[in-house]
């Protein structure tokens, strides 16, 4: 039987210290002088004379007897009511990374009658805001959310579904999953204070146009800006995602518009992000003429972040014009081109797109082996973050390729990255 099984034999923690000490062959007054803890307290602790020792006595005789901690807490939390005593002894699950101890204490915090149990789920969704670990953050929040419905706090349920929806909207390859999750937040909305409804708004923003949804996006990034008093960088981060909604819905006449607008927010990345999002706008108007000097510009004094968007467009357009030339000027900047912060799957969109066009150039100049090679990098970074229709589009083109000639190498090396890809996805959906 394991360690909490066997502490379970003994029905009080009297019992467990005096076996504890009589394996370890000490007596009262010996374990008193080693853990500090005089030996009338702990007569009474192994007489039962005391129903409620502090939990710091108890650690002190826990250690010198090197009784596991979970024992203690399994017979000390069914004793203690007070809930500062109880987050005591929360913190020391969560040092032991125990879960399973986590959500007891939590759940014995939160039945405690010595408090209300509006006060008890704030204060636990406080102590919730202070840790650290994400996997005892959701513990937490999943168990406030699941009180919370149970007794009846809207509040509750609203504040631990939106901290749930921020961590788990960060795992890149359950964005479809996460999306929904925030979408149950609708629901509550009301109950989150403003500051918490435009934050909400603004990342669900975000998620939508990540996830190409993106009348959602416009929808969510009207909703906070709405209810928004001062500018903020995720205003105007969220503002950029309506933009660029607009841009993918080829409304281009509502991104120009609003673009004039977003020039207005005074933060670092503002102004490339407008000029790159003007240049492509004009490349899409067949404007060629003004968006090619556009973005060379941005790809010559923009920031990091925006190089390769004007890279991609740069390359669509000279794939257009023919201007082969051009693209191959333009791959030997591949080093100062590709991203290093790849936090968004916006941008690992963005490096499958310009090593799919890359190959693109690479094959059609007999290249073929540089090509391969470059479509799987593609494929592997459009499935970082299940980009499927972007897959589907670059394993078009490598078809569209070998429809002229077939080498069964490309292939095995295409159909290796392919079911890896398919293997990643198959082990995300087993794990959500």
């Amino acid at each position: 039987m394991g360690g909490n099984g066997s502490a379970l034999l003994y029905t009080t923690i009297g019992e467990l210290i005096r076996k504890y000490r009589g394996q370890a062959s000490l007596s009262i007054t010996q374990l008193a002088n080693v853990s500090g803890i005089h030996k009338t307290v702990i007569s009474k602790i192994e007489n039962g004379d005391t129903k409620r020792p502090e939990w710091k006595t108890l650690k002190a005789i826990a250690s010198v007897l090197k009784i596991p901690p979970q024992q203690i807490v399994e017979h000390y939390v069914d004793l203690e009511q007070r809930p500062d005593a109880l987050l005591e002894l929360l913190l020391e699950g969560i040092k032991l990374a125990d879960m399973r101890m986590v959500s007891r204490v939590a759940l014995t915090f939160l039945e405690s009658p010595r408090e209300e149990t509006y006060t008890l789920l704030e204060r636990l969704y406080h102590f919730a805001g202070t840790v650290t670990d994400a996997e005892v953050k959701l513990t937490l929040y999943h168990l406030i959310v699941k009180y919370s419905r149970e007794r009846g706090v809207p509040p509750y349920i609203a504040k631990g579904l939106l901290q749930t929806y921020l961590i788990e909207r960060l795992d890149l390859k359950r964005l479809e999953e996460s999306f929904r999750m925030g979408e149950e937040i609708i629901h509550y909305v009301d109950f989150l204070t403003q500051k918490e409804q435009i934050l909400f708004y603004y990342r669900m923003a975000l998620h939508a146009h990540n996830t190409k949804k993106y009348q959602q996006c416009i929808q969510f990034c009207k909703a906070g800006l709405a209810l928004e008093t001062a500018d903020t960088e995720l205003t105007a981060r969220a503002y950029l995602a309506m933009i660029n909604s607009y841009y993918f819905l080829d409304n281009f006449d509502a991104v120009e518009r609003h673009l004039d607008v977003f020039e207005t927010f005074d933060y670092g990345f503002v102004p490339d992000a407008a000029k790159t999002t003007r240049g492509i706008v004009k490349a899409k108007k067949k404007d060629f003429d003004a968006a090619i000097p556009i973005l060379r510009n941005c790809l010559d004094e923009g920031s990091r972040d925006i190089k390769i968007h004007a890279a991609n467009e740069l390359m669509e357009v000279f794939f257009q014009t023919g201007e082969m030339d051009s693209i191959a000027e333009l791959l030997k900047r591949e080093e100062e081109i590709l991203p290093t912060n790849l936090q968004t799957p916006y941008k690992h969109v963005s490096i499958g797109r310009y090593y799919q066009q890359k190959a693109k150039f690479q094959t059609s100049i007999g290249l073929v082996d540089e090509g391969m090679k470059s479509y799987a990098i593609s494929l592997q970074a459009y499935g970082t973050v299940n980009a499927l229709e972007e897959i589907m589009t670059c394993l078009n083109d490598i078809l569209s390729f070998f429809s002229k000639s077939i080498n069964l190498q490309y292939i095995e090396m295409i159909q290796k990255v392919y079911n890896e890809i398919v293997s990643k996805c198959k082990k995300q959906e087993v794990l959500g």
